[in-house]
């Protein structure tokens, strides 16, 4: 086997009727070796914005107070070469016809899943993968979405997905940064424009990623990997 990475995933209006249009899912990873430090950096860019190392990052905490502070962490995750972002992006649920294509609202969140992490994958190296899974099923679907995982990779023996593991985001920074990126991303496509602060860190985002954030990237796009997904017609 070949190197160890972290995966971190989270997901916006994932539900099925949840009266939101757009939904996400996103992952931020690195190299197992490198999550330590990583953590440690983060709570540093804290500390040096006033904050307590324990301030939780998210999306819907950004603030005029805080743009400074939000900002440091869009230069923070670009200037580190150990940390990718991939995210997948429904534009509008209302296309999706289950019926159509016999499958339940489950089973194509778990193929969804799927869309997102494989690109990231790779048969060579092992993965553990942590998810900040909000609603009253997490336990049951983070056994679903190994086995699926598995499956679609031929990893019966589980020998490249170690494990898939339910975390708390206010205790791991990097799916904090994972719910911040894809924040971003999950406003844009839904049309939102009200907070001056947050549409400067989505220019920031464009500064340093080079994309409008309203398209594919290439499959291949390493750092910021954005995949918008089309239904089927």
């Amino acid at each position: 086997m070949g190197q160890m990475y972290n995966i971190y995933c989270d997901e916006s209006c994932h539900l099925e009727n949840d009266k939101q249009s757009a939904m996400a899912m996103g992952a931020v990873w690195c190299p197992l070796s490198e999550a330590s430090p990583t953590f440690k950096r983060i709570r540093e860019i804290k500390t040096q914005n006033k904050l307590s190392p324990k301030f939780e990052i998210k999306w819907t905490k950004i603030s005029p107070a805080k743009i400074g502070f939000y900002l440091d962490l869009v230069d923070y995750f670009f200037d580190n070469s150990n940390l990718h972002f991939r995210c997948l992006v429904v534009p509008d649920k209302k296309e999706l016809n289950h019926k159509k294509f016999k499958q339940t609202h489950d089973e194509w969140y778990y193929k969804m899943y799927f869309d997102l992490l494989k690109t990231i994958l790779n048969p060579e190296d092992k993965y553990r993968i942590y998810i900040d899974i909000k609603d009253t099923r997490g336990g049951e679907k983070v056994k679903k979405l190994h086995e699926v995982l598995c499956n679609s990779m031929y990893d019966f023996d589980r020998e490249i997905i170690d494990w898939v593991q339910i975390v708390k985001s206010d205790e791991v920074e990097l799916v904090q940064i994972s719910d911040f990126l894809l924040g971003a991303i999950s406003y844009l496509h839904r049309g939102l424009k009200s907070s001056e602060a947050k549409n400067k860190i989505i220019e920031r985002i464009r500064e340093r990623s080079k994309y409008t954030l309203l398209k594919s990237t290439l499959f291949q796009e390493d750092k910021f990997n954005i995949f918008v997904w089309q239904a089927k017609q």
